[in-house]
Parts: C-alpha cells; sequence; structure tokens
C-alpha cells in the first residue's frame, strides 16, 4: 500500500492542533519550535493544501486542517487500543464489545437488551456509563462499538450514526407498601399527593412524563429527581415516594425492591434505542443484537419475567 505522508509530521500536526499553537506543542513534545513546524510544512507540502493559517498570534485551522484533525483524532484513537489488543490476542480468543450506556436509559433494562450477546463464549463485555453526547463523541473516535441509549442519535452527518430501535415499554408508577393504598387511589390524581420521585431532566423520559402530567393538569408532589435510575429505584424502596418504571420491569422491582404497581400510563414509554457507526463490516455481536431488536425477539412483553 502506498503511502504520501508520514505519520510522524501526522503525529506533530495533530498534537500542533490539540494543543492550539506551536509552542505549546514543542513543550508537549520537548522539541524545538523551528523543529515542529518544519515537520507540519513537510505534512502539508505532502498533501498539497495548508492546514494552518495565522490569525494574528494564532494559529487557526484551514477546512483542509479541520478534515485532517477529524482523520487524525481517529487514527490515534484506535493507536492508543493497540498494546491492549495485541495483549488479548496473546492470551487467547476473546470477542470484545465496548458499550456506552446512557446514564438516562433504565439499568435494569440493560441487561435484558443485552441478552441475545451474553451467551457467547468469548465476550469481553465493557460497559462504560456516562452522559448522552459524551458518548456519542466517543464513538465517533471509535473508543465504542455502541451506544445504549433512552433516545436516538440527533442528525449529524459528521458523526455518521445510525440509531435502532430495540423496544419500547409503557411507564408504570411503582409505590412502597407505605404509599401503595393512597397512589392506587384516585390514580393518576393520587400524584399530586403522595411523594413522587422522577429522573431528572436529562433523561428523555422526563420530558414525555411533564408533557403527560400537564396535559391531565397535575402537579406532582415531587420529593426527588435522580440521574441515576438504580439510585431513583433504590431511594423508592426506602419509603420516600413513587417512581415511575418500564411496565415490563416492574415484577423485577417488586422481586428485588418490594415496589408494587399502583397504576399505569399507557400514553407514555420509554424507548431504548442501540446508536452505532455505519461500517461495511458490522461488529457480529451488534449484528446479533439488531437482529433481535428487528424481529420484536428482545423485549419480552410479558411483565412477569424477571429481567436477570
Amino acid at each position: 500500500m502506498s503511502q504520501s505522508f508520514n505519520y510522524r509530521h501526522l503525529y506533530y500536526f495533530w498534537v500542533v492542533a490539540k494543543e492550539g499553537g506551536m509552542a505549546r506543542a514543542a513543550e508537549r513534545l520537548d522539541m524545538a519550535v523551528q523543529t515542529i513546524s518544519a515537520q507540519v510544512r513537510e505534512l502539508e507540502k505532502s498533501l498539497g493544501v495548508s492546514l494552518l493559517r495565522a490569525e494574528g498570534r494564532n494559529l487557526m485551522l484551514t477546512e483542509a486542517g479541520v478534515a485532517a484533525l477529524h482523520e487524525a483524532d481517529h487514527i490515534f484513537a484506535l493507536g492508543e487500543q493497540l498494546p491492549q489488543r495485541v495483549r488479548e490476542a496473546a492470551s487467547g480468543p476473546t470477542l470484545r464489545l465496548n458499550l456506552g450506556i446512557s446514564d438516562g436509559i433504565a439499568k435494569l433494562a440493560v441487561h435484558r437488551l443485552l441478552t441475545p450477546v451474553l451467551d457467547e463464549p468469548h465476550l469481553r463485555l465493557l460497559c462504560h456509563e456516562g452522559e448522552f453526547q459524551p458518548l456519542l463523541g466517543e464513538l465517533a473516535l471509535h473508543k465504542l462499538h455502541a451506544v445504549l441509549a433512552d433516545r436516538p442519535a440527533p442528525p449529524n452527518p459528521a458523526l455518521r450514526t445510525t440509531s435502532q430501535l430495540l423496544g419500547t415499554s409503557a411507564i408504570g408508577w411503582y409505590a412502597p407498601p407505605l404509599w401503595a393504598q393512597a397512589a392506587r387511589h384516585a390514580f393518576p390524581r393520587s400524584l399530586a399527593v403522595v411523594p413522587v420521585l422522577l429522573p431528572t431532566e436529562h433523561a428523555a423520559l422526563r420530558a414525555r412524563i411533564d408533557h403527560w402530567l400537564e396535559r391531565e393538569r397535575i402537579r406532582p408532589r415531587i420529593a426527588g429527581e435522580f440521574e441515576d435510575s438504580a439510585l431513583l429505584s433504590t431511594f423508592a424502596a426506602t419509603g420516600m415516594g413513587v417512581m415511575p418504571a418500564p411496565e415490563t420491569l416492574g415484577a423485577h422491582l417488586e422481586q428485588t425492591h418490594g415496589l408494587v404497581p399502583v397504576g399505569t400510563t399507557p400514553e407514555v414509554h420509554e424507548q431504548f434505542h442501540l446508536i452505532y457507526s455505519a461500517r461495511k463490516v458490522m461488529h457480529p455481536l451488534l449484528t446479533r443484537l439488531l437482529e433481535a431488536g428487528a424481529d420484536g425477539t428482545l423485549w419480552n412483553p410479558d411483565p412477569t419475567r424477571c429481567p436477570v
């Protein structure tokens, strides 16, 4: 394979772009500014375009420089993974699956969503929990194979991502024994009387719940808001209040947290999306998940089944 440029020159350019200037790049690399500048000029010469332009005392990326930086991000992100991949290959066969788990998704659902791949004998599953947008950035840099989220990826041609809906579930409301009778009485109006625990506004479900409450003209008695769904169910179990959750997880909440169903809101649904980068060669385990989501076998509609 022919190569029209030197990867070392590309690395020097990448550091300059990341550091925001020649001087800071030279300091990071412990090299002379003149040497760094010469290496970047060699890269520009080999590519036949200018990657940087001077604006006063600052260096700015040209359009070509922005494109080069984007590709360099991918190249060096993959390079960072090389040592670990080589060590894994030497230690025996493994099938690595790096997944981002959006902090807005119901954690109890993650195990069920991943059921089609958990029987892979050589699976090495790495789950990274985080906020939605940063996880999409990690996906764009190929640090993740896919992201599980409660919403599809927003349109962005630069990210080149695809979203598939794996399943949905109507939302039910669950209460500890302390509040169960009061919550059932005149539900859903009772949500204005009993203490209510909700996900914070970072979760897509919160907007759907708020819209439903507004439509029903209910002002809930909010006692707590939680970013983490596992923390939400833990506080509900202690008796702090009534919580919403996917109906398909209701049996699990009752068995593990002692929470009982007090009402349903079939108009409100939790969604589960798999977001991945479109590639000619798909990860075999992602293909398995997508096929399970497409044929409806992934999300068992029977609410009596426990996800674990």
